[in-house]
C-alpha cells in the first residue's frame, strides 16, 4: 500500500485532526505506513458519529447515515464506488466483512437520532461495543491479523472511557447517556471497562505487529476508567481527563514499546 499522501488522504487526515484530537495523535504515533489506513477509518468514523447532531431534523439525520450505509455498501458489493474522498480511500482497503463492520456501526448510531434512553445495561454495552469495537475491528482487519476477543475487549474499553468522557456535553444536549446513572453503577461499568482491558492486554500475542497501532487509541482508556472507578462524580463533571504532558508520555511510551 502506497503512504503517499495524496489529497484525499490528507483531507482524511486534517478532518481528525480537527474533530479527533486523541485518535489523531495516536495516529501519528503511529508507523508511517499505518497512517493511510487509520485516518480514512477515523474520519469515516468522525462523519458518522457527528451526522445525527449536525441537525435537529431527524429526517435529515437519517439520510446522513443512510448515505454512508450505502456508500458502504457499494464497496462491500465490489460495485462501483462513490466519488468521496473517505469513501474512495476506504474502498482501497476495505473488504466485504470490514465494510459490514461499519455497516453495523452505523446502524448503531441510529440511537443518537431517537434520543431515547438505553433500555438497560446490555443494551448500553451493544452500542459501545458495535460503535468503538466495530471501529477498532475493522482497522485491525485493514491493517493485519488480530484475535477477535481481544480487539471486542479492547474495543468496549476504550468506547466506555471516551463515552464517560462526553456525558457532560450529552446531558448538556438533553441526553440520558448512562441506563444507570447512580454514582455505584458508573463505579461498576468502570470496573468492568478495566477488566476487559486488562483481558486484551493479556492476550497481546494475539495482535500482529502490523494490526497494533488499531489498539494505540487505548493509551488514555485506563487513566480515564480508572478515574471514574475511583470517582464516579467525576463522570458528570467533566474531570477526567488526564494530565496533557504525562498522557503525551504515556502515549510515547507505548508507540515507542509496542505495548498498547
Amino acid at each position: 500500500m502506497s503512504v503517499a499522501f495524496d489529497a484525499d488522504l490528507t483531507a482524511c487526515a486534517d478532518l481528525v485532526r480537527r474533530a479527533d484530537p486523541a485518535r489523531f495523535q495516536a495516529a501519528m504515533a503511529a508507523p508511517v505506513a499505518a497512517r493511510p489506513v487509520l485516518f480514512p477509518l477515523y474520519a469515516f468514523n468522525v462523519e458518522a458519529a457527528r451526522a445525527p447532531w449536525v441537525t435537529s431534523e431527524p429526517m435529515i439525520a437519517e439520510m446522513r447515515l443512510q448515505w454512508w450505509v450505502e456508500a458502504l455498501e457499494e464497496i462491500r458489493a465490489g460495485d462501483a464506488v462513490r466519488r468521496h474522498e473517505v469513501v474512495s480511500r476506504l474502498a482501497q482497503m476495505l473488504d466485504a466483512e470490514g465494510a459490514a463492520l461499519l455497516i453495523d456501526l452505523i446502524e448503531a448510531r441510529r440511537w443518537d437520532i431517537e434520543r431515547a434512553p438505553f433500555e438497560d445495561e446490555a443494551d448500553f454495552i451493544r452500542y459501545i461495543e458495535a460503535t468503538s469495537g466495530n471501529l477498532i475491528r475493522a482497522v485491525a482487519r485493514a491493517l493485519g491479523p488480530a484475535e477477535e476477543d481481544v480487539l471486542r475487549d479492547a474495543g468496549f474499553a476504550l468506547g466506555l472511557a471516551n463515552w464517560f468522557r462526553a456525558i457532560p456535553a450529552l446531558e448538556a444536549a438533553g441526553r440520558k447517556p448512562l441506563p444507570d446513572g447512580r454514582p455505584e453503577a458508573v463505579r461498576d461499568l468502570a470496573a468492568e471497562g478495566l477488566r476487559r482491558l486488562a483481558r486484551a492486554r493479556a492476550g497481546r500475542a494475539g495482535v500482529s505487529r502490523v494490526a497494533a497501532p488499531a489498539l494505540l487509541p487505548l493509551w488514555e482508556a485506563g487513566p480515564v476508567l480508572r478515574a471514574a472507578m475511583r470517582r464516579p462524580g467525576a463522570v458528570a463533571d467533566g474531570a477526567l481527563d488526564p494530565a496533557p504532558a504525562r498522557s503525551r508520555l504515556t502515549l510515547m511510551l507505548r508507540a515507542l514499546s509496542g505495548r498498547w
